[in-house]
């Protein structure tokens, strides 16, 4: 118990991959006060924050700039943005989420239905970062393989203490 409460108190830190033009960013700075290592590269989408040893990419964008400017605009980015990445998330963030709010995410799911976006709706950039790590803390090799390990010692306690097991395999055995 406490090797797995140590385990858990452990912070979780990874390389991430910023675009440069968040560079003075809060985002970058607040990832960065978090420990991890943090590389600026000029060739990824601008707005985008990648996590390669997890696998996930997130594009960020200004519900109020998406509104603002021409549909098409934010709308190349995003299928550039997906079809380079095959895990990716859109970050949409407005201090308040209302009706054009909602109705632009709504477009936004529309038009790339099937597609491998997911589309996060955040407030702050703490709760941007908070989602972000999370997912990208979730889908790392090593914590995916733990989630697996617990989910499969899970599976095999349910199957040992339950009454209705017990009970089929009694009944199998004697019909045996």
């Amino acid at each position: 118990m406490a090797e797995s409460d140590r385990k858990e108190k452990t912070k979780w830190t990874t390389i991430v991959i910023i675009s440069s033009s968040l560079k003075n960013s809060e985002v970058a700075t607040t990832l960065e006060n978090q420990s991890h290592k943090v590389r600026y590269s000029e060739t990824v989408e601008s707005g985008s924050i990648l996590f390669s040893l997890s696998g996930v990419a997130f594009l960020l964008m200004d519900v109020k700039d998406c509104l603002m400017s021409a549909e098409e605009g934010f709308i190349a980015k995003i299928e550039k943005f997906i079809y380079v990445h095959q895990n990716s998330f859109l970050v949409l963030s407005a201090a308040l989420h209302g009706p054009e709010e909602w109705k632009l995410m709504f477009r936004i799911q529309q038009r790339f239905l099937g597609s491998n976006l997911r589309i996060l709706p955040v407030h702050n950039t703490v709760n941007a970062i908070n989602l972000m790590c999370m997912i990208a803390k979730t889908t790392s090799k090593l914590h995916r393989d733990s989630i697996s390990y617990r989910m499969i010692a899970a599976k095999a306690y349910v199957i040992e203490q339950s009454p209705v097991w017990k009970t089929l395999q009694k009944i199998k055995l004697s019909t045996d």
